[in-house]
């Protein structure tokens, strides 16, 4: 009998090992796949933020480390972005063409057969007034130093292109700031009498300002020039009248800011 009662034992401690086993194996195969679980979530988070905040961190230092190191008279105009660009227009359909009048006019009754038509009755002649003349105005504009930050830039430019359509004349951009101490010297310039002289008779004058950081004047100035980067101002592009780009002082280099030396650039390029 106590033989018996110690093989049951033996019996028992044996199955309760048996089911141990699988239970613990159990228990670690979950805790290795939650493990897992974990890991490629993480690997799948940490490559788009790391680059994220890499991506933020560089391009703040180069938009800081291209400020501190501007010259005096330079300003940074940040590259366009191209997320921002406008859509080029379509070139839209012709326009339908107008219906053929009908000859005769409505209600008129139709004459007879066999009968033959009159002459018709001829119009009066119209009578011409002379084209009045436009009055020539010889007075010359005051030259404005300085530069407006509170203009429509686009406004003025297109302004100043239709102009330069209809007398001939050049169309020069100058682009600068208010703090910019080559821009003032340029203004005391263009404001003598022999020099302001050259201006008003071969150019369309447009000032634009780039030193309060509009983005609407940047995008203007980018169009004409090679974008984004560091400009020496003042920046001198000439137009012809239907806007191509003649000269870019941001390429050539500004002539001396003297009588002679913008006496020269305007001259040449009239």
């Amino acid at each position: 009998m106590s033989s018996r009662a110690h093989r049951s034992a033996r019996h028992g401690r044996r199955s309760r090992r048996g089911l141990r086993i699988p239970v613990i194996a159990a228990g670690v195969a979950t805790v290795a796949a939650l493990g897992a679980a974990w890991a490629g979530t993480q690997a799948m988070r940490s490559p788009g933020s790391t680059a994220a905040s890499a991506a933020a961190s560089a391009s703040a230092s180069v938009e800081a480390q291209s400020r501190t190191e501007l010259a005096p008279g330079t300003v940074f105009v940040p590259p366009a972005d191209p997320s921002s660009a406008p859509a080029t227009p379509s070139a839209s359909a012709p326009a339908p063409a107008p219906p053929v009048e009908a000859r005769g006019s409505a209600g008129a009754s139709p004459s007879p057969a066999g009968s033959k038509p009159g002459p018709a009755a001829a119009a009066p002649a119209a009578k011409r007034e002379p084209a009045a003349s436009a009055p020539k105005t010889t007075a010359k504009a005051a030259f404005a130093p300085g530069y407006d930050s509170a203009a429509d830039g686009q406004q003025a430019l297109d302004a100043a292109l239709r102009a330069a359509a209809a007398d001939g004349k050049q169309v020069l951009l100058d682009f600068g700031a208010n703090w910019c101490g080559n821009c003032k010297a340029a203004d005391k310039v263009f404001g003598q009498p022999a020099t302001n002289a050259l201006l008003n008779d071969s150019y369309h004058l447009v000032k634009i300002d780039i030193g309060s950081q509009n983005s609407a004047n940047f995008s203007i100035l980018r169009k004409y020039s090679s974008g984004g980067g560091s400009y020496k101002m003042p920046v001198l592009i000439v137009l012809s009248p239907p806007g191509t780009v003649r000269t870019d002082t941001h390429q050539s280099g500004n002539p001396a800011l003297t009588a002679d030396g913008l006496g020269s650039f305007l001259r040449q390029w009239s």
